[in-house]
């Protein structure tokens, strides 16, 4: 602000106070009061016909610039302009372009700078480049709130008449400014993707800048067996301005529209959002017809289209529990995986199948020599945050003939001698690392020692040349078909495949009990579909990639991103 203060000539220089302070002893006068900034600067240096107060802001003025060197001055024999030569639309442009948690120290520079920045224009800028908001908020009562789902942004259709009365966002006494500093600064702390805590099912928000609101958007898989259909979503909540300096928190649980809710962030990378009319939620027909709308919603069916008994106790199971929290959740920020060049195929957000369980949510992330699959959205054997999958990089697998291939005792006797052969390697590694810390001991004593390290470095070399092998020495595309035996829900899995990899599997009994990593297949189809055949569990499981570009979900390191996955693993255990 110092900068800036010297910058437009207004700057409160010592020299510029002491004489300021003896021409008021001069004069009789005191007081103080704030330079008048109003006055150009070259009109007040004019000419003979100034008055003396023009005179003695032009000293103030000049006293309080830094006096410029040599090399500065120009050919008319004056230094370059300050800021407040500048015309005012330079100036909105120049402001414009500054972030806007920066205009309110700029605004206490000077009278000037604060009554510049009362413009619309700069904060619609700052709206737009940071936060994405490109509509209009004088066209808004015209034309309306475009938005990509009308439920979700749908003003309470009441008219004016009667008892009723028309609620509709006062856009015509707004400004930019309001919307800027009461809605997107404010609540810019929730943005991003989320990961709900419902037990042991999950679930992933992703809450946005949507026009002039703020909305949190929770993603579904499709209806369970159709893994490579687009996701569903669904408005949770949304926050907009119904009046300038004031945001609205409204919950969209329910079918009886938006209505009153709360909104707190509890600390960083987690908040919690209430429901404060609950009864917005309920239906008329009481908890039975709540079962059936969810069902439909959820799956697709009805529970009369579901025969297994088993799949029925686990759809009522997670309807009940997941009803418990329809008032109150707490949400912890998750990230999308960081990519690499050496990665197998780019990671992300996959849905995948999983019995009984339905459709699941799974990310699917790469660490050197190994590749990991955690669960997004979870069930009451693996909940969420859980690792389902973990793949062997420096393993892959040649499989055998299709003859053979559908031969299911053929496939489990490849996996079981290489999962012997990673036993073995774990064994010596184990061993290894036991002599490297002893001597590590032992060369703390001796300065001349030098440790020696590297080791992940090589580890990732390993997995990497490991990856390159295998797929130098597979064909480009190879036929695969699951053996005999092996269930899966969605028969429209892939008839070729590029590389496999051996890997495992977590299972565990209800309630996450006597939980165990089994051998299994990853199956690589194409950059968006790969595969896990589960041996024990004589299984397979088709995952394809969520197609969504996510807001504000990049992990800002590779630290961070560790951490997100270490924090919620935590969690679920």
């Amino acid at each position: 602000m110092a900068v800036c203060a010297r910058l437009c000539g207004v700057g409160p220089a010592r020299g510029c106070r002491r004489r300021g302070a003896a021409r008021e002893q001069r004069r009789g006068g005191g007081g103080d009061s704030e330079p008048d900034t109003d006055t150009d600067p070259e009109e007040a240096g004019g000419g003979g016909g100034a008055s003396a107060e023009d005179d003695e802001l032009t000293e103030r003025i000049e006293c309080a610039r830094p006096a410029p060197h040599p090399a500065e001055v120009g050919p008319n024999g004056r230094a370059p302009m300050s800021l407040l030569e500048l015309p005012p639309e330079l100036l909105v442009q120049i402001f414009g372009s500054l972030p806007g948690t920066d205009l309110p120290s700029l605004a206490r520079v000077c009278t000037t700078f604060r009554r510049i920045l009362r413009t619309d224009t700069i904060w619609r800028r700052r709206c737009r480049e940071e936060y994405g908001v490109c509509e209009n908020l004088r066209k808004l009562e015209i034309t309306g709130v475009s938005c990509r789902d009308v439920y979700a942004k749908r003003i309470n259709p009441r008219v004016k008449s009667g008892r009723f009365m028309k609620i509709l966002p006062d856009y015509e006494h707004m400004e930019y400014r309001d919307v800027y500093t009461c809605l997107l600064h404010r609540y810019r702390h929730i943005l991003g993707l989320w990961q709900p805590d419902i037990g042991p099912y999950g679930g992933l928000l992703n809450v946005v800048v949507d026009g002039l609101f703020i909305i949190g958007w929770m993603y579904l898989p499709p209806h369970d067996p159709h893994v490579d259909d687009p996701m569903r979503f669904k408005p949770l909540f949304r926050i907009h301005l119904m009046e300038r300096k004031s945001a609205t928190v409204e919950c969209m649980y329910g079918h009886k529209g938006p209505h009153n809710g709360h909104i707190q962030i509890v600390k960083k990378d987690e908040f919690s959002t209430k429901c404060n009319q609950t009864d917005h939620h309920r239906m008329s027909g009481g908890r039975q017809e709540e079962f059936r709308t969810w069902l439909r919603e959820e799956w697709g069916r009805t529970l009369e289209d579901i025969f297994h008994e088993h799949m029925q106790e686990l759809i009522l199971m997670k309807f009940i529990y997941t009803s418990q929290y329809d008032n109150c959740l707490t949400y912890r920020r998750i990230y999308l995986p960081p990519s690499s060049p050496e990665d197998l195929i780019k990671p992300g957000l996959f849905k995948g199948t999983y019995g009984s369980h339905g459709l699941e949510i799974v990310m699917l992330s790469f660490h050197g020599r190994k590749a990991k699959g955690t669960k997004i959205t979870g069930d009451p054997n693996i909940p969420a945050g859980q690792q389902t999958v973990e793949i062997d990089l420096a393993h892959p697998l040649q499989l055998p003939d299709i003859e053979n291939l559908r031969d299911f005792s053929e496939l489990s006797r490849i996996v079981l001698e290489v999962q012997e052969q990673v036993r073995r390697e774990e064994q010596e590694e184990e061993q290894q690392r036991r002599e490297d810390e002893d001597r590590f001991q032992q060369a703390a004593t001796s300065p001349a020692a030098q440790p020696q390290g590297g080791e992940g470095a090589e580890g990732e070399e390993t997995a990497s040349g490991a990856k390159r092998a295998a797929q130098d020495k597979a064909p480009a595309s190879q036929p695969f078909v699951l053996p005999m035996g092996v269930i899966s829900r969605n028969e429209d899995y892939p008839r070729t495949c590029r590389v496999c990899f051996y890997g495992t599997g977590l299972i565990a009994g209800h309630g996450f009990t006597s939980p165990e990593r089994t051998p299994g297949v990853f199956v690589l189809f194409d950059d968006d579909r790969f595969g896990f055949i589960w041996l024990e569990l004589k299984s397979f499981s088709l995952y394809s990639r969520i197609k969504v570009s996510f807001q504000n979900a990049e992990a800002p390191s590779r630290e961070a991103f560790d951490e997100m996955l270490k924090n919620i693993q935590s969690l679920a255990t």
